[in-house]
């Protein structure tokens, strides 16, 4: 039986800022609610509450929720989800998840490092960016392979908050990022600033990249995937709810289902972006059949990884995230040593991949394709995937 995900509003009583070391600050109408310990929200009374990052929900990146929504392996294991779109700037999602407003987020490894320096009471329990999905956009032509290249330069950013993705991304690759100067260009509008000329670079990610192109804003890009040593975001929940018996069955269960949604999507990506298509209509609108595809399958090859080397789907990268720990303190985002594995947990991913793969598989390839999907020229789209790569 397939339970509906609901779209709702989220409070905004919460005014966020961010300093300019870019660590998370909040201020909230009504007393308490910042105060570590001082959630009063009862988490899972009704339909687990996952929160988005980005400000929108109208995207292709979560498309393993909506798989397994739509396919119905959340509803045989129990779950039933919310999802919401969340404030825009990335650091609401764990302000969010911390005071008991959402469940579950999803915020890059800087944004949990500097939750975890607030002492929010937050662990991960899927890291499902195994490699880095940023990118570095540029303007064509004035790409660089060597990073080191933008110190003395301009780079754009959505929201201030992205300075703690940008910073230990650059910082590993032997940058001296007191030597970049962001500029905070605005959320939705950072893109179309650098193609108008503005900044030298701006921060992007695999997944918009094909929307972009799409949109005619056609840049090079060195490639987090591969040249970037850090992992990206993963499914941040609270350490309580882990302790729970009752909880952690049930996040034992979301696990599972996210899990058979990327082995479904491994399969059959096309048939993953109709999924979201169906449940987001305005991303068939917004993305296309080709781009939609395309769009997804960026994505997914970053959460993916080389999966013959991992556990199964959602393991985390432990060092990588105590590398981009370690960075975050290095270039002075954090104040403390942060021992990577007692924040991100692979506790939940063997249970999690113990799922009937071959009915997975069989359930991808059995899916009906639309016409427009159907007729897409999968083999142009792989000859052409990396054509605005520069490393």
């Amino acid at each position: 039986m397939q339970n509906p995900i609901n779209i709702s509003g989220l409070s905004r009583r919460k005014f966020l800022k961010v300093s300019g070391a870019g660590v998370v600050t909040a201020s909230t109408i009504g007393s308490g609610l910042w105060l570590p310990g001082a959630a009063t929200a009862e988490p899972y009374s009704g339909k687990h509450t996952w929160i988005s990052p980005r400000g929108t929900i109208e995207v292709m990146d979560d498309y393993a929720i909506w798989v397994a929504q739509a396919m119905g392996y959340f509803g045989d294991l129990g779950v039933e989800l919310e999802l919401q779109p969340g404030p825009p700037g990335g650091t609401a999602v764990v302000q969010f998840v911390s005071v008991g407003q959402a469940d579950m987020g999803f915020p890059a490894p800087g944004i949990l490092g500097n939750s975890i320096e607030n002492d929010m009471g937050l662990v991960s329990i899927f890291g499902t960016g195994y490699l880095d999905l940023f990118n570095i956009a540029f303007r064509k032509g004035e790409g660089m392979t060597d990073l080191r290249g933008l110190e003395g330069k301009t780079v754009l950013l959505g929201s201030a908050a992205w300075q703690s993705i940008a910073d230990p991304m650059l910082k590993a690759v032997g940058v001296d990022v007191t030597k970049v100067r962001y500029v905070e260009a605005g959320f939705p509008n950072w893109t179309a600033a650098l193609a108008a000329g503005e900044g030298d670079a701006c921060l992007a990610w695999e997944g918009l990249r094909a929307l972009l192109e799409k949109n005619g804003q056609s840049f090079d890009y060195w490639m987090g995937m591969r040249g970037s040593p850090l992992p990206s975001n993963s499914q941040v929940v609270r350490r309580a709810d882990v302790e729970d018996p009752d909880r952690r069955a049930f996040l034992q269960a979301y696990v599972k289902g996210m899990a058979m949604g990327h082995e479904f999507a491994d399969h059959n990506p096309r048939a993953a972006a109709d999924i979201v298509f169906k449940a987001l209509p305005a991303t068939r609108e917004g993305f296309g059949a080709r781009s939609g595809t395309e769009s997804l399958m960026q994505i997914h090859r970053t959460f993916k990884g080389d999966l013959s080397q991992r556990s199964g789907w959602g393991e985390h990268d432990i060092a990588g995230f105590q590398r981009f720990f370690d960075v975050q303190r290095e270039i002075g985002l954090l104040s403390t040593e942060i021992n990577a594995a007692d924040y991100v947990l692979n506790d939940f991913i063997a249970e999690g991949n113990a799922f009937d793969h071959d009915q997975v598989k069989a359930d991808a390839e059995a899916y009906a394709l639309p016409d427009d999907l159907a007729a897409l020229d999968m083999a142009e789209l792989e000859a052409n995937f990396y054509n605005s790569a520069i490393n």
